[in-house]
């Protein structure tokens, strides 16, 4: 039998181990980042990376439902959303994978799924090449910022300051009242550009891209009366 005959006939298993030309996915993969979260803390395992695709494997340790955020910069502030897992029920754990390209960033834990988060500063430094199928590429964000908003069934709070023009933002309602509110979003003609409802103590969100100049309408609807504000985009 002739040498190329006999290695037809092998496994490719076989013939791997053989010729040593084979690489493995499995051994490419990097181990995950194990992360720790409770109702005060926010314990990363290692926060310094090559750039490239990191997981990490989230553990929730606290009494409250968390989310967890990588945040990349966006001038002076870390609020430019990369990537993000929410809804980490109290004793469960689950998976962020993200691809990052090199600089700095920051990851959150947010115990109750609201507010600035705990935050834990990550270095990612040359390495692997980032864009990783499947995966969020740091320079593709998800999203620029949030908005986080509360209705207690008489007002809106949370909504201060303008956005601009172009802005991918996730707006978020915290509902404190004791029935089912709707969010409403219209852009400037008075075209409803989001609405979802959100149950009596529960949060909803959605993201919007700012597309049109001029003055935006954040509607609150159920109750007694709707709730307007104005949100100016320039």
């Amino acid at each position: 039998m002739s040498r190329s005959a006999a290695l037809t006939g092998l496994s490719s298993v076989t013939l791997c181990a053989l010729v040593g030309a084979c690489s493995s996915d499995a051994s490419s993969e990097r181990p995950g980042i194990a992360v720790k979260a409770t109702n005060n803390t926010c314990e990363v395992e290692q926060t310094s990376f090559d750039a490239g695709k990191i997981t990490f494997n989230v553990k929730n340790d606290g009494s409250k439902v968390t989310e967890v955020y990588v945040y990349g910069a966006s001038g002076a502030e870390f609020t430019k959303v990369i990537s993000e897992v929410e809804n980490i029920g109290p004793g469960t754990s689950r998976e962020l994978t993200v691809t990052l390209d090199p600089g700095s960033y920051e990851l959150a834990c947010k115990p109750g799924q609201t507010g600035h988060g705990i935050r834990q500063a990550i270095t990612v430094g040359g390495g692997a090449t980032a864009g990783t199928s499947g995966s969020s590429s740091s320079d593709d964000a998800k999203y620029d910022r949030e908005i986080e908003l509360t209705t207690d069934g008489s007002s809106i709070t949370g909504l201060s300051g303008a956005a601009k023009q172009g802005e991918k933002i996730e707006f978020k309602l915290e509902n404190e009242t004791d029935g089912t509110r709707t969010f409403e979003l219209k852009d400037p003609d008075g075209k409803v550009a989001t609405e979802f409802d959100v149950p009596a103590g529960k949060q909803g969100e959605a993201v919007v891209e700012l597309a049109d100049a001029g003055a935006w309408a954040v509607i609150i609807e159920g109750g007694a009366a709707n709730i307007e504000k104005a949100l100016t985009v320039g």
